[in-house]
Protein backbone atom coordinates (compact mmCIF):
# COMPACT_ATOMS: atom_id res chain seq x y z
CA UNK A 1 0.00 0.00 0.00
CA UNK A 2 1.18 3.52 -0.19
CA UNK A 3 2.17 5.81 2.37
CA UNK A 4 -0.83 7.85 3.87
CA UNK A 5 1.40 11.27 3.42
CA UNK A 6 0.48 11.12 -0.69
CA UNK A 7 -2.54 8.39 -0.50
CA UNK A 8 -6.07 7.50 0.98
CA UNK A 9 -4.12 4.30 3.12
CA UNK A 10 -4.07 6.17 6.45
CA UNK A 11 -6.45 8.06 9.11
CA UNK A 12 -9.67 5.95 9.50
CA UNK A 13 -8.87 4.26 5.81
CA UNK A 14 -7.63 1.17 7.79
CA UNK A 15 -11.19 0.50 9.47
CA UNK A 16 -12.78 1.01 6.60
CA UNK A 17 -11.15 -1.35 4.41
CA UNK A 18 -11.06 -3.91 7.45
CA UNK A 19 -14.81 -3.43 8.27
CA UNK A 20 -16.13 -3.50 4.56
CA UNK A 21 -13.86 -3.75 1.84
CA UNK A 22 -12.18 -7.36 2.93
CA UNK A 23 -15.21 -9.22 3.75
CA UNK A 24 -17.52 -7.57 0.69
CA UNK A 25 -14.47 -7.83 -2.09
CA UNK A 26 -10.86 -8.85 -1.21
CA UNK A 27 -11.70 -12.24 0.69
CA UNK A 28 -13.31 -13.81 -2.16
CA UNK A 29 -9.83 -13.73 -4.01
CA UNK A 30 -7.60 -13.91 -1.03
CA UNK A 31 -8.60 -17.07 -1.18
CA UNK A 32 -8.32 -18.21 -4.42
CA UNK A 33 -5.08 -16.72 -4.19
CA UNK A 34 -3.75 -18.99 -0.70
CA UNK A 35 -5.17 -22.31 -2.72
CA UNK A 36 -2.70 -21.29 -5.28
CA UNK A 37 0.02 -20.43 -2.72
CA UNK A 38 -0.69 -23.65 -1.29
CA UNK A 39 -0.17 -25.79 -4.62
CA UNK A 40 3.18 -24.39 -4.94
CA UNK A 41 4.34 -26.04 -1.08
CA UNK A 42 6.55 -22.77 -0.12
CA UNK A 43 8.65 -23.30 3.29
CA UNK A 44 9.21 -19.11 3.14
CA UNK A 45 6.57 -16.72 2.03
CA UNK A 46 6.74 -12.92 1.52
CA UNK A 47 3.37 -11.11 1.28
CA UNK A 48 4.02 -7.58 0.00
CA UNK A 49 1.13 -4.52 0.28
CA UNK A 50 -0.14 -6.56 2.65
CA UNK A 51 -2.81 -4.57 4.11
CA UNK A 52 -4.51 -5.67 7.04
CA UNK A 53 -3.72 -9.43 6.52
CA UNK A 54 -7.21 -10.39 4.27
CA UNK A 55 -4.67 -12.55 2.26
CA UNK A 56 -2.22 -13.54 5.37
CA UNK A 57 -4.86 -15.12 7.14
CA UNK A 58 -5.97 -17.10 3.91
CA UNK A 59 -2.27 -18.06 3.72
CA UNK A 60 -2.05 -19.38 7.61
CA UNK A 61 -5.35 -21.33 7.04
CA UNK A 62 -4.06 -22.41 4.33
CA UNK A 63 -0.32 -23.40 4.18
CA UNK A 64 1.23 -26.00 7.23
CA UNK A 65 2.15 -24.66 10.35
CA UNK A 66 5.43 -24.64 9.74
CA UNK A 67 5.79 -22.52 6.62
CA UNK A 68 7.25 -18.94 7.76
CA UNK A 69 5.08 -16.26 6.60
CA UNK A 70 6.65 -12.52 6.48
CA UNK A 71 4.16 -9.86 5.99
CA UNK A 72 4.90 -6.37 4.66
CA UNK A 73 3.26 -3.06 3.26
CA UNK A 74 4.51 0.40 3.13
CA UNK A 75 1.60 1.90 5.39
CA UNK A 76 2.34 1.60 8.85
CA UNK A 77 -1.27 2.04 10.28
CA UNK A 78 -2.03 -1.15 7.95
CA UNK A 79 0.69 -2.90 9.86
CA UNK A 80 -0.96 -2.01 13.15
CA UNK A 81 -4.09 -2.80 12.53
CA UNK A 82 -3.06 -6.54 11.39
CA UNK A 83 -1.02 -7.19 14.43
CA UNK A 84 -3.79 -6.29 16.58
CA UNK A 85 -5.39 -10.04 15.07
CA UNK A 86 -4.86 -13.00 17.45
CA UNK A 87 -5.42 -15.76 14.55
CA UNK A 88 -2.27 -13.59 12.84
CA UNK A 89 0.13 -13.63 15.99
CA UNK A 90 2.41 -15.74 14.71
CA UNK A 91 3.31 -13.97 10.96
CA UNK A 92 6.21 -12.05 11.14
CA UNK A 93 5.15 -7.98 10.19
CA UNK A 94 7.27 -5.31 9.09
CA UNK A 95 6.53 -2.03 7.22
CA UNK A 96 8.70 -2.49 3.71
CA UNK A 97 8.78 -0.73 0.18
CA UNK A 98 8.14 -3.43 -2.06
CA UNK A 99 10.03 -1.98 -4.82
CA UNK A 100 13.21 -1.92 -2.24
CA UNK A 101 12.64 -4.87 -0.03
CA UNK A 102 14.78 -5.23 2.81
CA UNK A 103 15.74 -8.69 3.13
CA UNK A 104 18.89 -10.35 1.55
CA UNK A 105 18.84 -12.57 -1.60
CA UNK A 106 17.34 -15.67 -2.34
CA UNK A 107 15.43 -15.55 0.83
CA UNK A 108 12.11 -16.94 0.50
CA UNK A 109 10.07 -19.66 -2.38
CA UNK A 110 7.20 -17.54 -2.82
CA UNK A 111 6.46 -13.85 -3.41
CA UNK A 112 2.48 -13.02 -2.65
CA UNK A 113 0.93 -9.40 -3.60
CA UNK A 114 -2.75 -9.16 -3.61
CA UNK A 115 -4.33 -5.69 -5.35
CA UNK A 116 -0.93 -3.95 -4.83
CA UNK A 117 1.24 -4.04 -8.01
CA UNK A 118 -1.44 -1.70 -9.38
CA UNK A 119 -0.25 1.12 -7.14
CA UNK A 120 3.60 0.49 -7.40
CA UNK A 121 5.23 3.30 -9.14
CA UNK A 122 7.80 1.41 -10.96
CA UNK A 123 6.40 -1.80 -11.60
CA UNK A 124 9.48 -3.25 -13.00
CA UNK A 125 11.72 -1.82 -10.50
CA UNK A 126 9.07 -3.55 -7.94
CA UNK A 127 9.42 -7.18 -9.84
CA UNK A 128 13.35 -6.80 -9.89
CA UNK A 129 13.79 -7.08 -6.10
CA UNK A 130 11.04 -10.07 -6.02
CA UNK A 131 13.12 -11.32 -8.21
CA UNK A 132 16.34 -10.67 -5.98
CA UNK A 133 15.12 -12.32 -2.68
CA UNK A 134 13.09 -15.20 -4.47
CA UNK A 135 15.46 -18.42 -4.37
CA UNK A 136 16.01 -20.34 -7.49
CA UNK A 137 12.80 -21.75 -8.80
CA UNK A 138 10.59 -19.52 -6.70
CA UNK A 139 7.14 -17.89 -7.59
CA UNK A 140 5.63 -14.74 -7.53
CA UNK A 141 1.65 -14.64 -7.47
CA UNK A 142 0.22 -11.90 -7.83
CA UNK A 143 -3.82 -10.28 -8.38
CA UNK A 144 -4.86 -7.11 -9.85
CA UNK A 145 -8.43 -5.39 -10.72
CA UNK A 146 -9.44 -5.85 -14.35
CA UNK A 147 -10.71 -3.01 -16.33
CA UNK A 148 -13.21 -1.07 -14.34
CA UNK A 149 -14.66 -0.20 -17.46
CA UNK A 150 -15.80 -3.60 -17.93
CA UNK A 151 -17.19 -3.79 -14.49
CA UNK A 152 -20.03 -1.62 -14.31
CA UNK A 153 -21.52 -3.67 -11.47
CA UNK A 154 -18.50 -3.06 -9.16
CA UNK A 155 -19.46 -0.68 -6.34
CA UNK A 156 -16.50 1.42 -6.82
CA UNK A 157 -17.23 2.50 -10.62
CA UNK A 158 -20.53 3.24 -9.19
CA UNK A 159 -18.89 5.30 -6.56
CA UNK A 160 -16.53 6.77 -9.01
CA UNK A 161 -19.07 7.67 -11.53
CA UNK A 162 -20.70 9.61 -8.90
CA UNK A 163 -17.77 11.27 -7.36
CA UNK A 164 -16.21 12.28 -11.23
CA UNK A 165 -19.49 14.40 -11.80
CA UNK A 166 -19.29 16.00 -8.17
CA UNK A 167 -15.72 17.10 -9.09
CA UNK A 168 -15.49 17.46 -12.54
CA UNK A 169 -12.82 14.68 -12.55
CA UNK A 170 -12.51 11.63 -15.25
CA UNK A 171 -14.28 8.64 -12.87
CA UNK A 172 -11.17 6.22 -14.11
CA UNK A 173 -8.45 8.72 -12.05
CA UNK A 174 -10.53 7.66 -8.96
CA UNK A 175 -10.03 4.17 -8.98
CA UNK A 176 -6.87 2.04 -8.46
CA UNK A 177 -5.03 2.34 -11.73
CA UNK A 178 -5.14 -0.39 -14.59
CA UNK A 179 -2.93 -2.79 -14.73
CA UNK A 180 -4.45 -5.30 -16.66
CA UNK A 181 -3.45 -5.43 -19.96
CA UNK A 182 -1.67 -9.00 -20.36
CA UNK A 183 0.90 -7.97 -22.82
CA UNK A 184 2.14 -5.75 -20.41
CA UNK A 185 2.10 -7.62 -17.59
CA UNK A 186 4.30 -10.26 -19.34
CA UNK A 187 6.53 -7.36 -20.54
CA UNK A 188 7.29 -6.33 -17.26
CA UNK A 189 7.39 -9.79 -15.61
CA UNK A 190 10.37 -10.71 -18.02
CA UNK A 191 12.61 -7.52 -17.51
CA UNK A 192 12.94 -9.15 -14.31
CA UNK A 193 13.93 -12.21 -15.09
CA UNK A 194 10.57 -14.36 -15.32
CA UNK A 195 9.03 -16.51 -17.03
CA UNK A 196 6.18 -19.39 -16.66
CA UNK A 197 4.02 -16.90 -16.48
CA UNK A 198 0.39 -17.78 -15.61
CA UNK A 199 -2.36 -15.30 -16.32
CA UNK A 200 -5.62 -16.18 -15.13
CA UNK A 201 -9.03 -13.76 -15.16
CA UNK A 202 -11.69 -14.20 -12.61
CA UNK A 203 -14.96 -13.05 -11.80
CA UNK A 204 -16.47 -13.02 -7.81
CA UNK A 205 -19.15 -11.26 -6.59
CA UNK A 206 -19.56 -8.20 -4.31
CA UNK A 207 -21.97 -8.97 -1.60
CA UNK A 208 -23.21 -6.56 0.84
CA UNK A 209 -26.35 -5.91 3.44
CA UNK A 210 -27.90 -3.21 2.40
CA UNK A 211 -27.27 -0.53 -0.34
CA UNK A 212 -25.44 2.01 2.47
CA UNK A 213 -23.17 -0.58 3.42
CA UNK A 214 -22.62 -0.70 -0.34
CA UNK A 215 -22.25 2.63 -1.21
CA UNK A 216 -19.42 3.41 2.12
CA UNK A 217 -17.37 0.45 0.84
CA UNK A 218 -17.41 2.91 -2.68
CA UNK A 219 -17.24 6.12 -1.55
CA UNK A 220 -15.58 5.68 2.07
CA UNK A 221 -13.22 2.69 1.77
CA UNK A 222 -11.88 3.58 -1.63
CA UNK A 223 -9.59 6.21 -2.98
CA UNK A 224 -12.79 8.20 -3.76
CA UNK A 225 -12.85 9.63 -0.37
CA UNK A 226 -9.23 11.04 -0.38
CA UNK A 227 -10.03 12.82 -3.62
CA UNK A 228 -13.56 14.42 -1.80
CA UNK A 229 -11.93 15.35 0.95
CA UNK A 230 -9.20 17.16 -1.11
CA UNK A 231 -11.98 19.48 -2.29
CA UNK A 232 -14.48 19.50 -0.02
CA UNK A 233 -14.73 17.26 3.03
CA UNK A 234 -18.33 18.13 3.73
CA UNK A 235 -19.55 16.63 0.42
CA UNK A 236 -18.44 12.93 1.36
CA UNK A 237 -22.16 12.09 3.16
CA UNK A 238 -23.47 13.71 -0.20
CA UNK A 239 -21.66 11.28 -2.43
CA UNK A 240 -22.47 8.26 -0.31
CA UNK A 241 -26.12 9.16 -0.43
CA UNK A 242 -26.29 9.33 -3.99
CA UNK A 243 -24.70 6.35 -4.78
CA UNK A 244 -26.58 4.79 -1.97
CA UNK A 245 -29.85 5.52 -3.99
CA UNK A 246 -28.27 4.16 -7.20
CA UNK A 247 -26.82 1.12 -5.99
CA UNK A 248 -30.83 0.76 -4.23
CA UNK A 249 -32.53 1.50 -7.52
CA UNK A 250 -30.33 -1.28 -9.56
CA UNK A 251 -30.17 -4.02 -7.06
CA UNK A 252 -32.62 -3.55 -4.60
CA UNK A 253 -33.45 -2.81 -0.81
CA UNK A 254 -32.47 -5.78 0.62
CA UNK A 255 -28.87 -7.66 0.15
CA UNK A 256 -26.72 -6.43 -2.85
CA UNK A 257 -24.31 -8.16 -5.07
CA UNK A 258 -22.82 -6.30 -7.52
CA UNK A 259 -19.96 -8.33 -9.20
CA UNK A 260 -15.73 -7.72 -9.67
CA UNK A 261 -13.23 -9.23 -11.93
CA UNK A 262 -9.17 -9.67 -11.49
CA UNK A 263 -6.32 -10.52 -12.63
CA UNK A 264 -4.30 -13.44 -11.63
CA UNK A 265 -0.39 -13.68 -12.24
CA UNK A 266 1.58 -16.49 -11.56
CA UNK A 267 5.62 -16.20 -12.69
CA UNK A 268 8.59 -18.85 -12.01
CA UNK A 269 12.26 -17.06 -11.37
CA UNK A 270 14.34 -17.29 -14.18
CA UNK A 271 13.23 -20.44 -15.89
CA UNK A 272 12.06 -20.59 -20.31
CA UNK A 273 8.91 -17.75 -20.86
CA UNK A 274 5.90 -19.32 -22.07
CA UNK A 275 2.24 -17.47 -21.64
CA UNK A 276 -1.17 -19.18 -20.87
CA UNK A 277 -4.10 -17.42 -20.63
CA UNK A 278 -7.38 -18.85 -19.41
CA UNK A 279 -10.89 -17.15 -20.05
Amino acid sequence: MADNKANPFGGPYPEYYDHYLVPMIFTHYAGMVADRAKALAPGDVLETAAGTGAVTRELVRALPSGVRITATDLNQAMIDRARTKPDLDGVSWQVADAMKLPFPGASFDLIVCQFGVMFFPNKRTAFREAARVLRHGGRLLFTAWDDYGAMPDHFTSIGAKVAGAMLDREPLSLVPPGYHDEGIIRADLADAGFGAVVVERASQPSRAPSARDAAIVAVQGSMIRAAIEAVDPTRLDEATDKVERIIRDRFGSGPVEGATKAVIVTAGEHVASSVHVKG
